[in-house]
């Protein structure tokens, strides 16, 4: 069966046969190595149809393979079907990789083309190490004809704890530590921090597509600027200016470094692409960028800024609960894309809102067993006033960045829908009332959130926690929660996703998801402590709540913080929303 997308794989396979090529890989990022690209990058999406947000794809001369995790298994086979590219499953423990993969199929002889703008110097030097590798800038834009062009959208100026000049001086020191002459930032959400600049040019990320080089006496920043009228970009380059950073075009980056003789050049090997690497003319650090880290843990400033945003999200989420009870208890016909619409239409009215965080997953019954369910527009399934359904959503703020997931009882509940509800929530208390000895990785205390359901032989394939940037990525590293192993430790200020979830395809799915900030729990003779602070205020239901299967330490927290809720938003509802909410926060009791 022949569509669009076997057509673009057969046109790549001519390219190859044309070019000597045994196969080629199409990234799932852009030159910065960004988890969500701009559209102009979206080259797994051109090729394969493929639409979600992970996913890598080899194509030989009689084979296409999409490399993609356990999020979008489902979605992956119902978006392949047809284009001839097949399912290579990660995050699983028979789990075979790019590299090895190519080593089964090819000897040291063969040709792989990549487009090296799109891959990191990392992945390029690992699979150097046993292939002759042809690195191809925009690999896809010969046959890619109505290709987007890169976004230029404007760049505004936003309040941080920190200044420019404190992080930029704090950065020069660790460089004079580590022996380099300058860095390169390559991270897009990096160069937005360290400047305390915003723009939009990925949908839901408030960034702007450019480079930082930062050195002992200068500061440049290479961003898109031909033609631009907007005022509050002139404003931001003129203040920025003023200030000693110099403003240049975005393609001049490369120039620079390979006139960068007699220095030292930092370089994170995971940020850089390899086309970048490849000019650079001077000596080199690898080394993970200290921006990353560093950004990772908020100040006192930004944490009191975020606790704010999350206040008002939850009166958001709150209205938008109780309007969609209401609304179906009325017989009113509601989508899923009704849902999502009319939940951002709450946020909307947030004075310092700025869009979505992400897209809006809003799903009714088994669209909810997609982690990452894309909710149709069009012919939306209608939400039903009984079962399950599920909403993560979340809010830029100039104050903040939130992220929530929501499983809503809708009327009658069966069994099996009651006690995967309880077993999650159980699992979303344990991570969030946990206590650890400070220097902990996330992966050493991913097993609380899923002890409860591995009682019972069930587990979900996606990590339980991700950090989340102060008006930037809603995903934000390198720490994490997760069952792969992974050094980096929690530290106080961090901000991170509580999230466990199980999904049952074709039936349901259930997630409970809030943010947590990490604290200062306490240090004894046996060592300094960290625990968690709840961020998110919305009421979890507990109407699907099987009361049986809670021990009293996580119905007291369950109580206690549905309480905290109603008490905080309560007097900032109107009196009808507020009398509901207090009905939905009333205490449960072990019988």
């Amino acid at each position: 069966m022949s569509n669009i997308f076997s057509e673009r794989i057969e046109a790549l396979r001519g390219l190859m046969r044309s070019r000597g090529w045994d196969a080629v890989i199409i990234g799932g990022s852009d030159p910065h190595q960004s988890e969500y690209p701009a559209d102009r990058w979206k080259q797994v999406r051109w090729l394969t149809g493929f639409t979600g947000e992970a996913g890598d794809v080899v194509v030989t001369l009689d084979h296409c393979g999409l490399w993609t995790d356990t999020r979008y298994f489902i979605q992956a086979r119902e978006q392949l079907e047809g284009s001839g590219a097949v399912l290579h499953k990660t995050r699983v423990p028979e789990e075979v990789l790019i590299p090895e993969w190519l080593e089964m199929q090819f000897d040291s002889e063969a040709v792989i083309a990549l487009d090296s703008l799109c891959q990191s110097a990392e992945a390029v030097e690992t699979l150097l190490e046993s292939f002759n590798v042809v690195g191809v800038p925009d690999l896809l834009g010969v046959l890619w004809e109505d290709r987007p062009c890169i976004p230029q959208t404007p760049v505004f100026r936003i309040r941080a704890g920190e200044s420019r000049q404190q992080k930029l001086e704090w950065l020069r020191e660790t460089l004079r530590e580590n022996g380099c002459d300058a860095i390169l930032v390559s991270a897009l959400d990096e160069v937005a921090w360290l400047l305390n600049v915003r723009a939009s040019d990925i949908e839901y990320n408030p960034m702007a597509i450019s480079y930082l080089l930062v050195g002992e006496d200068y500061v440049n920043w290479y961003v898109l600027k031909e033609e631009v009228e907007d005022p509050q970009s002139l404003d931001t380059f003129d203040v920025l200016g003023q200030e000693g950073i110099s403003i240049l075009p975005y393609d001049s980056i490369a120039l620079t470094l390979a006139g960068m003789e007699d220095q030292r050049l930092w370089l994170d090997s995971v940020s850089v692409n390899a086309q970048l690497y490849e000019s650079v003319g001077c000596g080199v650090l690898f080394k993970p960028s200290p921006v990353a880290a560093r950004k990772e843990v908020k100040d006192p400033q930004e944490i009191e800024w975020m606790r704010d945003a999350h206040l008002r999200d939850g009166l958001a989420m709150e209205k938008f609960l109780f309007w969609l009870e209401r609304s179906l208890a009325a017989g009113k016909r509601i989508s899923e894309w009704d849902a999502a619409v009319k939940l951002g239409q709450y946020r909307a009215e947030i004075p310092d809102y700025m869009g979505d965080s992400f897209e809006t997953i809003s799903a009714y019954g088994k669209g909810a067993a997609l982690p990452h369910y894309v909710t149709p527009k069009e012919n939306a399934p209608i939400i039903e006033p009984h079962g399950l359904y599920l909403c993560d959503s979340g809010g830029q703020y100039l104050s903040g960045t939130t992220d929530i997931t929501r499983t809503v009882p809708l009327g009658d509940c069966t069994q099996e829908e009651i006690r995967d509800y309880t077993l999650v929530l159980k699992g979303h208390i344990d991570l969030a009332t946990a206590v650890f000895p400070a220097g902990t990785p996330g992966c050493r205390i991913d097993a609380a959130a899923r002890l409860p359901l591995w009682r019972n032989l069930m587990n979900y394939g996606h990590g339980t926690g991700h950090g989340v940037g102060f008006f930037l990525g809603v995903h934000e590293g390198p720490h994490q929660i997760r069952q792969n192993m992974g050094p980096e430790p929690l530290v106080e200020g961090m901000v991170t996703s509580d999230e466990p979830g199980i999904y049952r395809e074709g039936k349901h799915g259930v997630r409970h998801e809030n943010l947590l900030l990490t604290v200062d729990a306490g240090t004894t003779g046996f060592g300094s402590f960290l625990a968690f602070e709840t961020l998110t205020l919305c009421h979890f239901d507990t109407s699907a709540v099987d009361v049986s299967l809670l021990d009293r330490f996580e119905l007291e927290w369950l109580n206690a913080y549905n309480r905290r809720v109603f008490e905080t938003l309560g007097p900032l509802l109107d009196k009808e929303i507020a009398q509901w909410l207090e009905a939905k926060t009333a205490p449960l009791v072990l019988e």
